[in-house]
């Protein structure tokens, strides 16, 4: 099993801490991650985007010049796909990106996502984070301990003052245990979990 160090705020090191070597020792699978972050982004597409075929544009009811005797090509209306104003062919219309991807599949790119932050020795984990008000200040200087510019907090719940005093912080990003995904991991290079939020993801995906 993975053994990592337990700090306070103040940048000390208290305790050790055993993770669950299936979460955090699970191998790298890059193409998973690939996959499931890939996933995760097609969702957030709005795929709001159209354009107006042939039948959609105003106008062009009237036939422009007689069908026949003028030497010039035939033509049915002035808002047919060659013609400046005219309607779009095959354009996009509004649709969905989402795709799904296994469940056991998504379970063991986060696997991945958490071993390789350990691997990497890009986690830290905290017996606490305690900030009772919302003050940047506090937020930026728990992070200042472990020289830390981009950094996901998770904590075993989202708790208003913590979220709001790290919000501020560009680079930083809070979130409960239940939130934790693939992407986010990847996004941040340092990941800081407290101790109850190392005990949350290994009791809801373990």
């Amino acid at each position: 099993m993975p053994t990592v160090a337990v700090y306070n705020t103040a940048g000390e090191q208290v305790s050790e801490l055993e993770l669950n070597d299936r979460v955090f020792g699970a191998p790298v699978r890059s193409d998973l991650m690939h996959q499931v972050v890939l996933q995760y982004l097609a969702a957030r597409r709005a795929g709001t985007h159209k354009v107006k075929n042939r039948s959609e544009v105003a106008g062009g009811g009237r036939k422009p010049w007689r069908q026949k005797g003028t030497g010039r090509a035939r033509q049915g209306s002035t808002r047919s796909p060659q013609w400046k104003g005219g309607g779009v062919v095959f354009g996009p219309t509004p649709r969905s990106y989402a795709f799904s991807v296994p469940k056991k599949v998504r379970r063991q790119a986060l696997y991945s996502a958490l071993s390789s932050k350990v691997a990497d020795g890009k986690i830290i984990v905290l017996d606490g984070l305690n900030i009772d008000e919302p003050k940047t200040k506090k937020m930026a200087s728990v992070l200042n301990q472990f020289n830390l510019k981009k950094a996901l907090i998770v904590d075993s719940q989202k708790k208003q003052p913590a979220f709001l005093s790290a919000r501020n912080i560009e680079g930083v990003k809070y979130m409960d245990a239940n939130g934790i995904n693939v992407y986010e991991l990847l996004r941040h290079e340092h990941l800081v979990l407290t101790k109850d939020a190392v005990a949350k993801v290994e009791e809801v995906f373990a």
